[in-house]
């Protein structure tokens, strides 16, 4: 079924907003990145016209244009004269946007997004480790041991454990002094934090073994040994992703 068709079937009709929001624009936008990314239009196919976007939503002209300059500065659509408003392939969408990552996650039933996004998250946090090992001081590498030893304790208690987990990444983070390398990071994983199939399984074993991950790292860092800190770091997000993401039973693998 085209775009086209499936609009006049009513398959991608009014948005289910309980009350109308009060930035139409931003709304308009997040349900059309929504939608796109759902294949509702899908890639190389035109966005509805103006005037159908404008029944459909109810809203003028002005918020239309205006939520579809969003779309092209995010990489969902292209402006053409003559053709109209083209959705764009995956491979131009800006994936470290909060909409167009949050949507694509939520489609991806296969977990390959997240698989992405925690090899992104290895190279980048192995390569800050490695730093951490060389620039950290007495006082971050005190926080360092702090934070593990506060995890021993909290094994039985996986969202303070969680916490705890964030705390002492961006504490190694903080001590690389990468902040892009930091901001993509956290950029990152504010998406997926509260989400049940990045968080995965969090029985106490789990938590005992991950921090066994956090041990090694912070030893290499307060041994400032940059390699090993960037070794153990990437062996600690590898098998601590490995095991979240498969269920009891089931084991996977994590790209090198």
């Amino acid at each position: 079924m085209t775009a086209a068709a499936k609009w006049a079937t009513g398959v991608a009709g009014p948005p289910a907003w309980t009350r109308r929001p009060a930035n139409l624009a931003t709304a308009v936008t997040a349900e059309l990145v929504q939608r796109i990314v759902r294949g509702i239009h899908p890639s190389g196919s035109p966005l509805p016209p103006e005037p159908v976007l404008c029944q459909t939503f109810s809203v003028s002209r002005t918020v239309v244009r205006e939520a579809v300059k969003i779309l092209q500065e995010k990489g969902l659509v292209q402006v053409r004269q003559g053709t109209g408003t083209m959705v764009t392939p995956p491979a131009m969408w800006n994936m470290l946007d909060e909409l167009v990552l949050g949507a694509t996650i939520a489609e991806d039933e296969s977990l390959a997004i997240l698989d992405d996004l925690v090899v992104t998250r290895r190279v980048l946090e192995s390569d800050m480790a490695n730093l951490a090992a060389r620039l950290a001081d007495d006082e971050t590498v005190e926080r360092l041991r702090a934070l593990v030893d506060q995890m021993d304790e909290l094994v039985d208690d996986p969202d303070s454990y969680h916490n705890h987990d964030r705390m002492f990444h961006d504490t190694v983070m903080q001590a690389s002094g990468n902040r892009i390398a930091r901001a993509v990071v956290r950029a990152l994983e504010s998406q997926v934090i509260n989400t049940a199939r990045y968080v995965g399984r969090t029985e106490r074993a789990l938590c005992v073994a991950s921090n066994h991950g956090h041990r090694r790292i912070y030893e290499r860092i307060a041994a400032h040994d940059p390699a090993g800190a960037a070794e153990t770091m990437f062996t600690h997000i590898t098998e601590a992703w490995v095991v979240r993401r498969s269920g009891p039973g089931e084991p996977t693998r994590l790209r090198r």
